[in-house]
């Protein structure tokens, strides 16, 4: 099964994959062959450093590109349509015992940062929020205990 990705997610990794390969990658090779010019490799921290920096791009690069090998890629803002919670929806919540209002945006795996509102589909709360519609509630078995929101908004963007 492909993994979902949001199309800004999906250019955050081609960003990321251009960088590494134009930028990161030339700079860990200049800095190996630096070190090499230091002399003995085998008590040259810098060289090591340098080997250890560029396998970590290396690894970088080739995750990346499974990672976008493997994608299905889909613009939120043509799953308007629907009226209901799905990938790529934001999803503007309101507790039900009168927390705070709370708007999250359901994401990939790879793109999820609660700090800045995206939540991964395999979350319990993006779980429990997929096929919801504006002024259902919902239930979500969270780790801190059982949580009941309002869905007030649906967003495409």
């Amino acid at each position: 099964m492909r993994a979902p990705i949001t199309l800004r997610g999906a250019e955050k990794l081609r960003a990321e994959l251009r960088r590494l390969k134009s930028e990161a990658r030339p700079a860990a090779i200049r800095a190996i062959a630096e070190a090499r010019s230091h002399g003995d490799l085998s008590e040259n921290a810098e060289y090591h450093a340098a080997r250890e920096q560029q396998s970590f791009i290396e690894g970088r690069i080739k995750e990346i590109e499974f990672r976008l090998g493997d994608a299905q890629v889909i613009d939120p803002a043509t799953l308007a349509g629907s009226g209901r919670v799905v990938f790529g929806a934001t999803v503007q919540l309101a507790a039900v015992d009168g927390g705070p209002e709370v708007s999250y945006q359901i994401v990939g795996d790879d793109e999820a940062d609660i700090r800045q509102g995206l939540i991964s589909i395999n979350s319990p709360i993006a779980r429990a929020l997929i096929g919801k519609s504006v002024g259902d509630e919902v239930e979500v078995l969270a780790p801190g205990g059982k949580r009941v929101y309002e869905v007030l908004e649906l967003r495409f963007e």
